[in-house]
Parts: C-alpha cells; structure tokens; sequence
C-alpha cells in the first residue's frame, strides 16, 4: 500500500511503498510419486522508496534476508511482484500514469503501458493484472499484458482502494461501488462481468481484503469501528466485528490468515486488533432455576425492543488478540503470515520498521513483539526503537497520487514503436517477443513457481 504522505513524501523511513506478499508452492520430492506433494507458503515484501525498491524474504524472525534491490528507478511509489515470481510491476513518482513490468532477475523490463491519469494502485495474480486510476479499472491479461475490458466511469476513487482475490478459481476484482456510502462492486475478471453488489457500510468504504480461496472478503468503513466479512460471490454477511466504539479511526489494512481462521485490523492508532472467524454453536434454550438467570433471560428479551443498532452491538464479535505498536500516526500495511511455524503478525511502517509479533492461536490476548528490522537492512534493539517511538499521535488522512515531476525512465535496449489500445491504455516498449513473453508455467523464467527439493 501507499505509505507516503497526502503530499507525496515520504515518511521518516523513506518509505513510498509496501506490500506483504504470500504464495503458495507446490513442493515436490523426488522419493514421492509424481503429482504428490506437500503444500507451502512463501512469504515475501516488497518495499519502495526515493532510491528504489528492495525484496525480502520472510523465512525468519532474527533475520531479515534481502533478495533484491533495484537503484535504477527513483521515487517508486508502486511495486507489486507476482508472488515469488522474477514478474514485477513498478510505477514512480517522477512517471505516474506509466506501468513498467520488469524481470527483476534478468534486469528486463518486458513492457511498459501509459495511462489517461495517475495510476494508484496495481493488483496481480497468476491470471489478471489489475490497474486502478481514480475513475476506471483495467483489466489486462497477465500472460500477454493485453487490456481485456475496461471498467469506465467508477465513483471518485482517490485512494486506489481495490483488491483481487490470488485464487485461480475465484479470482474476483473489489471496488467501491459508490464515493458516498459503503457500497462494494464485486467482479468476475475471468468472465468480466459484474458478480455482485453489496451494501456494506453506511459510510464510505475505507479497506477491502480477499481471503486466500476468493471466498470471503473483509470490508471496513471510514468511521472504522465496525468491520465485516461476506461470503463471495453471494454478498452474504458471515461476520461483523466491532474495532471499538470510543472513536472513529482510519482503517489502513485488512489482512487474512492463510486458513482464513483471523482477520488483522491496522489503523492509525497503536492498537491492531485481530478476529477470529469462528461461527459460535447454539445452544438450546435452559430453563432458568436462580434470580440472575431470570434477570439475564429477561435482559436478553428486552433486547428486541431496542433499535437495530442497539440490537447489532449485542452481537458483534469482539477481538479475539490485540498488538500494541510502539508508535501512532504511521501509515502501515499489516499481514498474518506462518514464520518457523509459529503464527506471526507482521506490520510494516512508514517509519522505516518491519515489526514482528506472536500470535497465540488458541489463547489469543495481546501479542508479543519479538522482533523489529529496519528496512534498509541494519537492525536495532526493542529497547531502542521503543524509546525512539514518538507519543504524538496525530491522525491520518487518506492517501492519494502525489503531483508528478518532470522526467522519464528510457530504456537502453532497442523497443518496438508504441501502439495504443483500443481499451484506453498506451502500450509500447516491449522488449521480449509476444510468442515468449510472460511465460508463467517456465521455472527459469519465473522461478519458484514450483520448488523441487532432493
């Protein structure tokens, strides 16, 4: 997500950028039968900032392994990389309506597309690349980069705020519906067309987040205090949880656990609240036999006299464990990731920290911090990056495209002439052959898509 400022500046940390990014792999033993395996999660970040952009790799809590670091684009403010693929896509501050989509490993930029306005997010799994300006979604095909439908004239979006379900067999694309109350298009990008509407919130949307099966997606509003969670592509509300009730709050990440038993919630507050997606049995009605169980009874059944919104926070799940960071005001992306097999949550800041904490599955509570990194690499103490920790906490405002500045990225090697799309999006400047290009199911184009160990 977007760290920087209204502004466009960067935070304490130069931070622009940052996305956690999580992959499921098929890892596959020689002594095994062919076609069996056992399942893995990868986990990565990819970070951006005035220099460039880095990835990490996310395989340990003590140490924070850098995979790869590019210097030759400044000011990226957007760089989402296909799970643990080579295929990343970058956009910067200095060239904002333009779309590069690089080979990191072999140092290629593949294609480039120019857009109508500043582009503010990008969204990619294995079948579609999502572009999001303020009004328009493009669609383009992944394997090729062809636009393949245009979503023109969506309700004012300056924020960029989408997401796209990873899963193949599910791979639904979420937009506000409306720029004035919490309405959530849902569409089908493999079909392309429209799945669903659902009126999530009263009050304009503010975070959307898929669960790993494309089955469940997670809502929150601008008031921020209640979140929840709906059944794809029905729209039918499976869980509502209550943030809190003392303030309204800027929602800056929703994120799901791999098995999709939690949802985390980031804010600018210190607090992180994560929920725990259990469905409740009934259990059937008891006869009360003491004074306290007459009154509960008639407590409960006074209820239904109460207004709805009364009645609605009766029933709101609350947080199952909580964090609480060592600073506010941050903007931050938040994810649950598996790390040594142990649950973790992990924040990412503008501040420059990548911030790790336990989380006890079955006990919940306020979760440990065990460990921070600085994002260019060097590491410091809890100790130290508690007592530096601003007690300031002024609120966030909602992100959007910084001014471009002059000058753009020209590649050395020979490109073909641009051509423009009849969709709306200018592409040019491919450097591999079309019959060759993005060959996702190749593990030297774009290793590990499938890892193999002896």
């Amino acid at each position: 997500m977007n760290l920087a400022s209204q502004s466009g500046e960067a935070g304490a940390g130069q931070l622009l950028f940052a996305n956690f990014n999580q992959d499921i792999t098929e890892v596959k033993r020689a002594s095994r039968a062919a076609g069996l395996g056992r399942r893995a999660v990868v986990w990565s970040l990819a970070v951006g900032s005035k220099s460039g952009y880095k990835f990490f790799s996310l395989s340990s809590v003590d140490k924070l392994e850098q995979i790869y670091e590019c210097t030759d684009t400044e000011d990226v403010c957007i760089v989402e990389r296909l799970f643990s693929s080579s295929l990343v896509a970058i956009v910067s501050l200095k060239a904002p309506r333009k779309l590069k989509v690089c080979h990191f490993k072999k140092g290629t930029e593949i294609c480039n597309y120019s857009y109508s306005n500043t582009i503010l997010a990008v969204k990619l799994n294995r079948q579609r690349l999502i572009v999001c300006l303020e009004e328009s979604l493009y669609i383009h095909n992944i394997r090729d980069m062809k636009v393949l439908h245009t979503i023109r004239e969506t309700p004012p979006n300056p924020a960029g705020l989408c997401a796209l379900s990873i899963n193949n067999d599910n791979c639904y694309l979420a937009y506000p519906g409306s720029a004035t109350i919490g309405e959530v298009q849902v569409f089908d990008t493999i079909n392309l067309r429209a799945a669903n509407m659902i009126p999530a919130h009263d009050s304009p949307l503010a975070a959307l987040a898929f669960d790993a099966s494309g089955t469940k997606l997670a809502t929150a509003s601008e008031k921020g205090t209640v979140i929840r969670v709906f059944s794809i592509p029905e729209g039918q509300k499976l869980f509502e949880f209550r943030r809190g009730v003392k303030r309204c709050v800027s929602i800056c990440s929703l994120a799901f656990s791999m098995d999709g038993m939690f949802l985390s919630a980031s804010s600018n507050t210190e607090t992180v609240h994560i929920f725990k997606l259990e469905t409740v049995k009934e259990k059937p009605p008891e006869e009360p036999t003491t004074w306290t169980g007459y009154f509960g009874k008639v407590l409960m059944a006074s209820t239904s006299y109460l207004p709805s919104q009364v009645t609605e926070m009766f029933n709101q799940g609350r947080a199952f464990a909580t964090v609480r960071l060592p600073f506010c005001g941050h903007k931050n992306i938040c994810s649950l990731a598996t790390i040594q097999k142990i649950p973790r949550l992990l924040v990412g800041a503008s501040d420059g920290y990548l911030y790790m904490y336990n989380l006890d599955p079955q006990e919940g509570g306020e979760c440990a911090l065990m460990k921070q990194h600085r994002l260019d690499g060097s590491l410091e103490t809890a100790n130290e990056i508690l007592d530096s920790a601003s007690h300031d906490c002024p609120l966030v405002t909602q992100t959007y495209g910084a001014a471009a500045a002059k000058g753009t990225y020209v590649p050395s090697s020979p490109t073909r002439l641009a051509y423009t799309d009849d969709l709306g999006a200018v592409g040019g400047a491919c450097l591999e052959d079309e019959a060759s290009a993005l060959r996702l199911d190749e593990d030297s184009e774009h290793p590990p898509m499938i890892l193999r160990t002896d």
